[in-house]
């Protein structure tokens, strides 16, 4: 009996340790030196940030109620929890602060694989009925701009992700998606469990490798040994990968069953299908573009969003309607990225504790200070 006592006692210590290393796990935010047994092994934290670094907004008084805006979204619209909701709340924020009239404000919306004539005919009807300015929202607006746009040269255009080169008339408005991303990478090797993260992308093209490229090297920056699993819905031409929830869930499920415990989406309304599978595979999840752990039509999945990375289309939306209100567009950014405030990270749901912040916000001050290049490819 003496030596079951013994045997017993020894069994319970061993389980309060484990149960003190498990309870130790994946949000660990020390040093890499000396980490959990669970999670990954991470690296040493950046330097602390300067306190007062961000932008502030001078609160200059803009009208814009003689103005005519219209909007040209990208397949998906408005409600899709994504890209489109987000140049939807910059629009909405210039209707409410520029005092633009809900009469002088049209919003049409392009359909899936839809054929190029289809985008002129959109931007032509909203030139001929007076709206002006006008931002194609997405960067396949992109060839129908440089078409249109030389027809209306008084009419000021911008397109959001792209460029028409030789229109005058267009106003770029780009961002640093691989800078957000890095922080969202940083997240996701801060919070796994299994140090085996995932990325999902709505389209092989350019712009999505960005997030890809920084989600990478964020994670790797934070966790060297972390493994990451990617995953595009559709190549290049097939624009689909954006609005199609069942493939965002068979892929993050996928993933989820390899290891990854921390799922990051690039894909639009197809990000959807991603939290289903993250909150069916007891996994995390990152949004995307907006605030997704606020977005009602996501709200099933919401607590399984650790963060979003912010992609400021609202900011950039909102600051280019003001620009042509004041007839200054000169004052726009020739890149939305940290040191503007065009991307970044939410905090919303309470899972980024005040030590993660100070490390992602440390990460963010080197990034802004050039000590840190983030690659947009991989």
């Amino acid at each position: 009996m003496r030596g079951i006592a013994v045997a017993a006692i020894a069994l319970t210590s061993v389980l309060s340790m484990a149960a003190c290393a498990k309870d130790s796990g994946g949000n660990n935010t020390g040093s890499g030196q000396g980490n959990n047994a669970e999670g990954c092994k991470l690296a040493d934290k950046p330097p602390a940030a300067a306190a007062g670094s961000s932008t502030a907004s001078s609160g200059e008084k803009i009208d814009g109620s003689a103005l005519k805006v219209g909007l040209a979204y990208d397949i998906g619209g408005r409600g899709d929890a994504s890209f489109n909701d987000s140049a939807a709340a910059g629009l909405d924020k210039a209707k409410a602060e520029y005092g633009l009239k809900p009469e002088n404000v049209k919003e049409l919306t392009a359909a899936p694989n839809e054929p190029e004539d289809a985008k002129q005919t959109r931007l032509r009807q909203l030139a001929s009925e007076g709206y002006n300015p006008i931002i194609g929202v997405g960067f396949a607006y992109a060839e129908s701009l440089g078409v249109v746009a030389p027809e209306f040269p008084n009419v000021k255009f911008a397109i959001v992700d792209g460029a028409v080169e030789g229109a005058a008339n267009v106003t770029p408005l780009v961002f640093a998606e691989q800078q957000g991303s890095f922080l969202a990478g940083v997240i996701a090797a801060y919070k796994s469990k299994s140090c085996h993260v995932g990325f999902v992308g709505g389209v092989e093209i350019p712009l999505i490798q960005k997030f890809d490229a920084g989600f990478e090297q964020g994670a790797k920056a934070a966790a060297p040994d972390i493994k990451i699993e990617r995953k595009y819905l559709t190549p290049a031409g097939d624009f689909t990968g954006f609005q199609d929830p069942t493939k965002g869930q068979e892929a993050a499920t996928g993933q989820i069953e390899a290891g990854a415990d921390v799922l990051y989406h690039a894909a639009g309304a197809s990000g959807k299908g991603v939290f289903s599978a993250a909150k069916a595979g007891n996994a995390l999840a990152i949004g995307v573009d907006s605030d997704q752990y606020n977005q009602t039509t996501v709200a099933e999945s919401k607590d399984v969003i650790v963060s979003s990375m912010l992609k400021r289309v609202d900011v950039a939306v909102f600051d280019f309607v003001g620009a042509v209100a004041k007839n200054d567009l000169a004052s726009l950014p020739k890149v939305f990225d940290l040191s503007v405030d065009g991307v970044g990270y939410a905090t919303s749901g309470g899972k980024i504790d005040a030590d993660l912040q100070a490390v992602l916000e440390g990460y963010k001050a080197q990034i802004i200070k050039g000590e840190i290049t983030v690659k947009d490819s991989l």
